[in-house]
């Protein structure tokens, strides 16, 4: 049995023929653009996914909207497929690592099932009674020991003592306790008013037999007592008390239940923050956003105007006698003397005082807008970002409660399992929920995802990330005879843990599953049962079947494959003839944001500098959460606040601008594309608009705008598609019957130049426009060309020029953002870039030219930072910054400074390990 495609035309496919077998792990790579995706996602899936709604009744289809049918003649042999994409699925702020992987809803199932409640005053285990407690306790009694089983009198709302003895009588009961002594219900009924009245049940002797009876009794008492029974052994004149009610230390406890441990659930969400974790409040962020200053030197910066400098001057006169250091770092305060600074005592009103005196003066404006400058979100105070309720808490497994396993890194987790100790009853109660705990735990360590924690939110995680977790539920799920197909699952992945993901995917297809991947990683390529080669190159130029067969069968395809070449070592990316000297740096003191161990960086200025280190070691929180706000709040005096730092410092003078370099989407609009974005359209409308028949009409260059009315079609908005939106199902888009799907009205479709009208220029690739524009030597086509070539330069030269940048993937769009600034003439303005993984959805080719566009930069007199696994690039820096040694908890620290070949000496970093291979 196989996948059979022939016949497939989509996108850039040129009418391939395909054999894919099943069960395999198959992997197709090719030059970034070359048709990968295209074949797996929006050929195979597509197919695969319409079928299965197809397969549906008309009822359910209305809701999933409509799938096209992918242009391709045959497909056969497809299983139910599920794509596991690069995509964090959601922004759910209520959405964990814990919740989209379900383990943490197996966790609130094993906690109802075997949570021990723990009273939060004494820390005793609270304990229901059992009628089977207290037969244990009377038969342990001395033999011929004569005791009594007793109720206390309860009464129901409004009855009075009289009316419930009487009641009493006529149900059987004959004889009482009043204050301990045996009497007669109908002699002691006239004087009980004020006295401890006790309902006696039964008196026997303690023998061997004698415990059915004792067990009917005592569910009597149980129930006559509302919950409450006694054994009063009447020789020693002893009382033993039983309560089936579950409570102690005068508290009366909820037994666990299932929806007591979700913060989704109003029964077991913080009241405070609703099961957010966090309240909206005073930031301490913002109100000491500079924590190297101390308190003399304005670190409070709510006190550093004119107005509300008299609150700063009563804090350093009370601060003295109350030993606070003023002239100390606030970095460097204990947590007694901060949490001083902002309760105030006798001799000084602190920060809280001071925000609840805002408050009250709310109703003038200048105060309102004060008030709104500090505030932002802070962790609850009720639940400390628990998000459930305290009672919550008060049920624990080995002594752990939810949220405490919850805050664990996974690899801990896994050993809390593992040395967890559980006695017979508690083990068959939780068996099955045990082992599917521990196996999802197992899959995410698997897929180098041991260091995140179950509570994480889902909206932190990277692409890579959100996939591996997607794809550890997958196998969690233990799913057969599917098709699994991946995008890039090695994003993200430091090459220490690619060989994990390696594992988990041949078990995925050891399962009885074909497992189609698309990658560029090497050891992946080489893991692969079959290897088909889209190519030979990108774009137009692309969309050929290159290669289909074993690793062991490349060499047949090496005139032709690229992929061929680069595996088989007859091109490779070449080490840089010298590392460049930095004379400048930035630093950063104390890093201490999510794991980093309060580290001391320098990053020097004017060369590539790479931040490596294992998944999780904190590469992000050192660049994404501190380098990049901190700069921007320093060079631009705003922006989102940085983590928790010391100090920012070095030659900052020295850099003009910071540049986040990401991979989110470049626009949103249909109507964006690559070249409105560098620019280089502008230069084309007014080409045309020069055209001697467009004079005569009186064009302008805003004629052959889509963005603006004038010469576009009206009726599609130069989308060259009109969307339906269709009630209960998803819109439908159309070509736009107007314009026939060519954006401009007719008339502006009769200018052409060389022939070709606007549309058509919008319809080439980067390299036909190159081409096409590069023949003539008019000088506004030098600088269209100029444009152009950038793209063609950072690999881009595929892409159609009208391509919606709504299409692009994310190394696409970063790579087109690479391209504006390599456009920038200003070469004075010193730029610090950072770039997130820019090697994501890059080929072995693909990375040889980006190499070249980042040197190009720093040739420019710029700084580039890059957060980056593939040793490639690695190798090509001229500094290395490594973290680790590892992830989680285990990361955070500094392990190497320096450059790539001091670093092949550093026997602590994993990242030496792989890099020795390639620098050989």
């Amino acid at each position: 049995m196989e996948i059979y495609i022939k016949g497939a035309r989509v996108h850039n496919l040129k009418n391939i023929e395909l054999r894919i077998p099943h069960n395999k792990l198959v992997v197709i790579t090719g030059l970034s653009g070359s048709g990968k995706s295209t074949l797996a996602f929006d050929t195979i899936f597509a197919e695969g996914q319409r079928r299965y709604v197809e397969s549906l009744s008309a009822y359910a289809r209305q809701f999933l909207g409509r799938i096209e049918k992918p242009d391709v003649d045959i497909i056969t042999g497809i299983a139910p497929a599920i794509a596991v994409e690069q995509k964090v699925n959601t922004r759910n702020p209520r959405s964990t690592v814990g919740t989209s992987t379900e383990i943490y809803e197996y966790l609130r199932l094993l906690f109802a099932r075997i949570g021990h409640t723990f009273s939060p005053v004494s820390g005793t285990e609270v304990k229901a009674h059992s009628t089977d407690d207290v037969v244990a306790f009377a038969m342990t009694l001395v033999e011929g020991s004569r005791v009594m089983v007793v109720a206390p009198l309860v009464l129901a709302q409004g009855q009075g003592v009289i009316e419930k003895l009487t009641l009493l009588l006529r149900d059987g009961y004959q004889r009482i306790l009043v204050d301990g002594v045996l009497s007669e219900i109908e002699d002691a009924i006239a004087s009980v008013e004020g006295k401890q009245i006790d309902i006696l049940i039964d008196r026997l002797v303690i023998e061997e037999g004698a415990e059915a009876r004792l067990f009917d009794s005592a569910q009597k008492a149980f129930n006559l007592g509302e919950g409450v029974c006694e054994i009063i052994d009447v020789l020693n004149n002893e009382k033993r008390s039983f309560s089936n009610r579950f409570e102690l230390d005068g508290i009366t406890f909820e037994r666990p239940f299932e929806h007591l441990f979700s913060f989704n659930n109003p029964l077991g969400a913080c009241p405070v923050c609703e099961g957010y974790g966090k309240v909206v409040g005073i930031d301490e962020e913002l109100v000491i956003p500079d924590k190297s200053k101390s308190l003399y030197d304005d670190a409070i910066v709510a006190w550093r105007g004119e107005t509300m400098r008299e609150w700063k001057q009563a804090m350093l006169g009370g601060a003295l006698v109350s030993g606070l250091p003023i002239h100390t770092p606030y970095y460097e305060l204990t947590r007694e003397q901060k949490l001083l600074l902002w309760t105030g005592n006798d001799h000084f009103e602190g920060l809280n005082q001071f925000f609840k005196y805002l408050d009250s003066e709310r109703y003038k404006i200048q105060y309102r807008v004060m008030l709104s400058r500090y505030t932002g979100k802070s962790v609850c105070s009720e639940c400390n970002g628990g998000r459930l309720r305290k009672e919550a808490t008060w049920v624990k497994i080995g002594g752990r409660t939810i949220v405490e396993l919850a805050r664990m890194p996974i690899d801990d987790l896994q050993r809390f399992f593992a040395e967890l100790k559980l006695d017979d009853y508690d083990k068959n109660l939780s068996g099955r929920i045990f082992k599917e705990i521990t196996n999802r735990l197992q899959y995410l360590s698997d897929v180098g995802l041991g260091y995140l924690t179950l509570d994480r939110q889902s909206s932190t995680l990277s692409g890579g990330e959100s996939q591996r977790i997607n794809l550890a539920t997958s196998l969690g799920s233990s799913l057969v005879g599917s098709l699994y197909i991946l995008d890039e699952p090695s994003i993200g992945l430091h090459p220490r843990d690619t060989e994990r993901l390696i594992k988990v995917l041949k078990q995925l297809r050891d399962l009885g599953n074909t497992v189609i991947v698309v990658e560029h990683e090497e050891e992946v390529i080489r893991a692969a049962d079959l290897l088909i080669d889209i190519g030979p190159e990108a774009g137009i130029y692309g969309g050929e079947v290159v290669f289909n067969g074993t690793i062991a069968e490349l060499p047949s395809v090496a005139d032709k494959s690229l992929t061929a070449q680069y595996l088989l070592g007859m091109r490779k990316i070449e080490l840089p003839t010298r590392t460049r000297k930095s004379l400048s740096k930035i630093t950063i003191k104390g890093a201490r944001q999510n794991n980093l161990k309060n580290i001391d960086v320098s990053i020097p200025l004017g060369v590539i500098t790479c931040i490596t280190g294992v998944s999780g070691s904190g590469k992000s929180s050192l660049v994404g959460d501190i380098l990049y706000p901190a700069l921007h709040r320093h060079l631009m005096e705003s922006g989102s606040r940085p983590g928790d730092f010391d100090s920012l410092g070095g030659d900052l003078h020295k850099i003009k601008y910071v540049e986040l370099v990401d991979q989110n989407p470049i626009g949103k609009s249909l109507r964006s594309n690559p070249v409105t974005y560098i620019k280089a359209y502008d230069d084309i409308r007014r080409l045309y608009s020069d055209l001697k028949p467009a004079r005569q009409r009186g064009y302008d260059p805003s004629s052959f705008s889509f963005n603006i009315a004038g010469g576009r079609c009206e009726e599609c908005k130069g989308e060259g598609i009109i969307r339906v939106s269709m009630q209960f199902m998803a819109d439908v888009e159309m070509v736009c019957e107007q314009c026939n799907g060519h954006r401009f009205k007719e008339e502006i479709l009769e200018i052409k130049y060389r022939d070709k009208t606007i549309f058509d220029v919008l319809e080439m690739s980067v390299d036909e426009a190159v081409e096409f524009f590069g023949t003539e030597k008019e000088r506004i086509n030098n600088r269209i060309v100029e444009k152009l070539k950038v793209l063609q330069d950072v690999g881009l030269g595929y892409v159609k020029l009208g391509q919606s940048s709504s299409t692009l993937s994310g190394g696409e769009s970063q790579r087109v953002k690479l391209a504006t600034f390599l456009l920038r003439e200003n070469s004075s303005e010193h730029i610090l870039f950072i770039f997130d993984e820019p090697t994501t959805g890059l080929h072995f080719h693909d990375i040889n030219k980006l190499l070249k566009s980042f040197n190009a930069l720093v040739s420019k007199g710029h700084t580039i930072v890059i957060v980056e696994h593939n040793v490639d690039v690695i190798k090509c820096a001229d500094w290395v910054i490594d973290l680790g040694a590892d992830g989680g908890e285990q990361g955070g620290h500094l392990v190497f400074e320096g450059t790539p070949r001091d670093l092949l000496k550093c026997k602590a970093s994993y990242t030496a390990k792989y890099l020795k291979e390639k620098m050989k």
